[in-house]
């Protein structure tokens, strides 16, 4: 729910002219200090971590800028709820990332149901068809190409972040917290450099539209939080999968609020999503 709303504010940021740079960095900068006062009040003393905290923190933290930026480029392509599904390709990287970086696989029952809800993505990316254009030209396209590979730096990030809540000790809700802390560290600090060498007074323009762009920060930080906690308690892999129920919010989002229509194609696609999820849901 947090993340659906989230999305929407981006998308309109991203129409009232601040770049895709710009309209990430509302999140972080605006979510951040929240955070940061949290941790420090609630901490007297901090819990010990590994050192693989912080290399989990860095990796995730420039992924999920990436991949923010690849959606907010992505909705100049596709309408609201079918850019949110492309971006659900992450579930099933999310799976091969997992098993590459932390050793941590899921069930076939559970790849199942994840590999149908990557058939519903598939339904969904069908760019415009024109005459002569080759299947390379066709599957190469820019939301396809942009919704894959979004889904490629969400999932980084999601294997990342479950590595960082691994690394500390504590109470789930605690490693969250640390590992959310550091995260936006890096997220701004990076980010922040990048606006200010690439895009000389973006960060002035995020600062004016504060009234729009806080409320981005603190449905950024609701998710969030929500998504690290999840993460310090399970595989990623199966966080996302049932993370997908997002795309019945964006859908409604997308017809009530943007007022969008949504293409009988896109409607099958996105049930068949749902469908992977409540299945996920039964055989794990």
């Amino acid at each position: 729910m947090f993340q659906t709303a989230r999305f929407m504010l981006q998308k309109v940021m991203a129409s009232s002219g601040l770049s895709a740079g710009g309209a990430t960095m509302a999140r972080f900068v605006y979510s951040a200090p929240i955070v940061w006062v949290a941790t420090a009040i609630i901490l007297a003393d901090w819990p010990s971590f590994g050192a693989g905290y912080w290399l989990y923190a860095v990796a995730g933290g420039l992924a999920q800028i990436l991949g923010t930026v690849c959606v907010v480029l992505l909705f100049q392509s596709r309408n609201f709820a079918v850019g949110i599904t492309l971006k659900k390709s992450e579930v099933l990287l999310t799976v091969l990332v997992g098993i590459v970086i932390l050793g941590e696989g899921v069930s076939w029952a559970g790849f199942a149901a994840m590999v149908l809800g990557v058939l519903g993505v598939l339904f969904l990316s069908d760019p415009p068809k024109v005459e002569g254009a080759s299947w390379w030209s066709i599957l190469t396209g820019r939301a396809v190409v942009l919704g894959v590979v979004s889904g490629l730096f969400f999932a980084i990030s999601a294997v990342s972040y479950r590595g960082a809540t691994l690394a500390v000790e504590g109470e789930p809700w605690l490693r969250a917290l640390i590992a959310l802390s550091g995260v936006l560290l890096v997220q701004n600090l990076c980010l922040g450099a990048w606006l200010l060498v690439r895009e000389p007074g973006e960060i002035t323009r995020v600062a004016k539209a504060w009234r729009r762009a806080s409320w981005i920060g603190l449905t950024s930080l609701g998710g969030s939080f929500c998504w690290f906690s999840a993460f310090s308690l399970q595989n990623a892999g199966y966080v996302f999968a049932l993370g997908q129920l997002e795309v019945i919010l964006s859908l409604f989002a997308s017809v009530l609020f943007f007022h969008e229509r949504v293409t009988r194609k896109e409607v099958v696609g996105i049930t068949l999503i749902t469908v992977s999820v409540i299945v996920l849901v039964a055989v794990t």
